[in-house]
């Protein structure tokens, strides 16, 4: 009896699964939308009974979006796609036991996560976010060995959006060292961004883990990659930003790890560069100032206690 309602609950747990996998491929609709569905009804089921015109009263929706909505959910193209993609990548979902708990804390926490590589690093602690400008110094990958190698060395798991500049070198560091990385991408893995990054790509997806909150088909637009930040920042206890100007697009991920409850490093630079400034500006604002990295080691060591996989 008991393993028959066991069998039960995980197939019921794989329907909806299924449901919020495909409800998030389709057009019309957001993660607000899609979490009003999920409190309407915890299954999904009834989702695919509602009319056009029932889902844009129920959600308040546009009738143009919920009709697109309603549309997709009736494309067998779509389902196809799925069902391909699904040989190639894996799917994280919020209802799966490997779904990262750290990022159910977070505002507007993703919904769905497609994967390459190694997902059990999502398991693995302590998780530091390494962030910074895209048109580096000479000196950037100098200060990444000097404060980054250490912790790699010590198996932490470097976690980064895979652009140019400080977030490639923070991977290339710790593929060059066999240590663990996590990259988040701001498009679906048929489009990597940018280009040149390709070969770092296959070497993360070898010896790391790629995230995407994207479709594999879903190329990069202006607007993922502040969204897909708050992942970045969601995943990890810290946020150490290495460079950054004054006026930098790297405050964003630090204005999320902030609202997120996250410790944020910077790290200092002579005050006649401009790669200094927008740390100089974090720290007066209160990010902590990193002379050494003991300066972190220290910090997780306070926070770990009561920090949650």
């Amino acid at each position: 009896m008991g393993s028959s309602l066991l069998k039960k609950g995980c197939d019921q747990l794989e329907l909806v699964r299924k449901r919020l996998i495909h409800i998030h491929r389709c057009r019309g609709i957001t993660r607000r939308t899609t979490r009003k569905f999920i409190r309407y009804d915890s299954t999904l089921k009834s989702i695919y009974r509602l009319t056009a015109s029932e889902i844009s009263q129920f959600f308040s929706l546009p009738l143009n979006k919920a009709s697109l909505f309603h549309s997709d959910l009736r494309n067998t193209t779509i389902k196809s796609r799925i069902r391909r993609d699904l040989k190639s990548v894996k799917v994280i979902t919020a209802v799966d036991g490997m779904y990262p708990s750290v990022l159910k804390t977070i505002k507007d926490a993703p919904l769905v996560l497609y994967a390459i590589g190694n997902t059990n690093l999502l398991m693995q602690n302590p998780m530091l976010s390494v962030i910074g400008t895209r048109n580096p110094s000479h000196e950037a990958m100098s200060k990444l060995e000097t404060y980054i190698l250490p912790l790699i060395k010590n198996d932490w798991v470097i976690v980064s959006g895979m652009a140019a500049g400080i977030d490639s070198y923070a991977h290339e560091l710790a593929v060059k060292h066999n240590g663990r990385t996590v990259a988040v991408l701001g498009s679906g893995f048929n489009h990597i961004y940018p280009k040149q990054n390709t070969q770092l790509f296959k070497q993360i997806a070898a010896k790391g883990l790629l995230l995407s909150e994207y479709p594999p088909d879903t190329p990069p637009e202006r607007f993922h990659f502040p969204e897909r930040n708050r992942i970045i920042s969601g995943l990890s206890f810290g946020t150490f930003v290495i460079e950054a100007a004054e006026k930098s697009g790297t405050l964003i991920t630090v204005d999320q790890a902030l609202d997120q409850g996250r410790e944020v490093y910077a790290l200092p630079g002579s005050p006649l560069t401009p790669y200094a400034k927008g740390c100089h500006r974090m720290i007066q604002d209160g990010a902590k100032l990193v002379q050494d990295p003991v300066d972190i080691l220290e910090d997780w060591d306070r926070i770990e206690p009561n920090w949650v996989i």
